[in-house]
């Protein structure tokens, strides 16, 4: 599951696990991994026993009429949209695109007032599951794999961020029950990410049933037939939202692309810069993401933001650091030449400009960061933009600084952007801070691009210097995370 841009008001949505790969391969693959058993083949050799499988007590089907679970939702025929009343009232609605790592309510924490009784059922089997989460969806996917092993090969080797993604995708649908709007909104992006993993319609009736047999196994303090059947009616309703959603996506773009590197430049001992060719044209906005899979490490995929504007040769570009341990990022640094193909998902995330405005627009991009904001730049550049831009890109060292050259050139050409270097050890001023001694700010829209740290900070910074978090817009700080790879 993918992770989407958001506002400061909460983190990103985007994005739970990929639960299903795609096996629907070319007739020459360059992913084709090693056979079963082999360093990052679709098997890994038995570690121990698998648990055996509970059976949950109402099984969760396809949605059809005569399948669908008693007192379930009725969601409506593929291809429609889910009217948001389809899940529990509405509560209070949180900003747009607010999916983060949010901590489950605490047993006998106080339910909002008019939480409905499935929300109240969810929230208190989440609650009563934190604690053991890694049991729970480590027992999840065994459950998945008995009982469905041919799954197993669809997935990545190493499960360890799969299990997060899971559980990160259960806390967004519990925290937003009661929100239509959002979890709708949420629940439809998933849906159209998960068409790069080749996950179908029949496929969410399994996850759905392990997945209940999971937490029926190890919420026993609060599960009975009423959660249970709460589970069922939100599972299945927001399954159909997500089936919904990709097959609407189907229609008007492909799943995945493939893309050969045609420009491969390292700019520092850990960071190279990617010009990529796709095979069809693919739309994306500054400011937006793309997940990346390389042929060296199969249904493993990692989010990289566009480093530049969309162009007329229809080429794009990124920057990407290599992490110690990262296997997606240092393959692409390290490891990819001219030549070499990767397969692309569909762009996304929202750090994009609003070009309807006039406003101005305060950029921080720390490390590689800096290559949405430059895009972003490039955008206005072309279209002739005159909106105040204050850019302040910030690195640990003047060597970090690789892609400075280029904004001072943008700076020479366009009198309405201003360039900032903040170099930490030079400074000793971290990123964030630096905006302090310049503005007001009172009437921009901010960005903030770069690793985690930096982006809580920079929230706080912004904020402090009166920029209401409405305006505050950055990439998602969990999936940040794992994009680092």
């Amino acid at each position: 599951m993918d992770a989407p841009t958001t506002t400061s008001a909460g983190n990103d949505g985007a994005g739970g696990g990929n639960w299903f790969t795609s096996h629907d391969r070319p007739a020459v693959d360059p992913y084709a991994g090693p056979p079963p058993g082999a360093p990052g083949g679709g098997q890994e050799p038995p570690q121990s026993r698998p648990p055996a499988a509970a059976e949950p007590r109402q099984r969760i089907r396809p949605t059809t009429e005569s399948a669908r679970p008693q007192g379930a939702a009725q969601p409506p025929p593929a291809g429609q949209p889910v009217a948001p009343d389809s899940f529990s009232s509405a509560a209070g609605h949180p900003a747009p695109g607010s999916f983060g790592r949010h901590v489950p309510p605490q047993r006998g924490a106080q339910q909002p007032q008019d939480a409905s009784p499935d929300a109240i059922r969810i929230r208190g089997t989440m609650a009563e599951v934190g604690p053991i989460a890694d049991k729970v969806t480590s027992y999840f996917y065994a459950l998945l794999f008995v009982r469905h092993p041919e799954l197993r090969s669809l997935f990545p080797a190493a499960m360890d961020t799969q299990r997060d993604r899971l559980l990160k995708a259960l806390l967004t649908a519990a925290e937003h029950i009661d929100n239509p709007p959002v979890l709708v909104e949420y629940l439809q992006n998933l849906g159209r990410g998960h068409r790069k993993y080749g996950t179908r319609p029949e496929h969410y009736p399994a996850v759905g049933e392990c997945l209940i047999g999971a937490l029926s196994k190890y919420a026993t303090g609060i599960w009975d037939r009423e959660t249970e059947a709460a589970w069922v009616r939100a599972y299945t309703t927001m399954s159909q939202v997500m089936i919904d959603a990709a097959a609407t996506d189907e229609l008007r773009a492909p799943a995945w692309w493939h893309a050969e590197v045609v420009a491969h430049e390292l700019r520092t001992a850990d960071v190279a810069v990617l010009t990529l060719r796709p095979d069809q044209p693919y739309p994306f906005l500054a400011g937006q993401y793309a997940s990346l899979e390389t042929p060296w490490w199969p249904r493993v995929w990692r989010h990289y933001s566009f480093a530049s504007a969309p162009r007329s040769d229809g080429l794009l570009t990124f920057h990407v650091k290599a992490v110690p341990a990262g296997w997606v990022s240092n393959s692409l640094v390290h490891r990819a030449r001219p030549g070499d193909v990767v397969r692309l998902g569909p762009a996304g995330g929202s750090m994009t400009v609003d070009h309807t405005r006039g406003d101005g627009l305060l950029c921080l991009g720390g490390g590689t960061g800096i290559a949405p904001v430059r895009a972003m730049v490039e955008d206005l550049a072309e279209r002739g933009s005159r909106r105040p831009v204050e850019v302040f890109y910030g690195a640990r060292t003047d060597h970090d600084l690789y892609d400075i050259d280029t904004l001072l050139r943008l700076q020479q050409s366009h009198p309405w952007l201003t360039v900032h270097a903040v170099v930490d050890q030079r400074a000793h001023l971290q990123l964030p801070d630096a905006i302090h001694g310049h503005g007001p700010w009172i009437e921009y829209d901010a960005y903030l691009s770069g690793p985690p740290g930096m982006i809580r900070n920079g929230i706080t910074a912004l904020r402090a210097v009166g920029i209401p978090a409405h305006r505050i817009r950055h990439d998602s700080v969990e999936e940040l995370v794992v994009a680092g790879d």
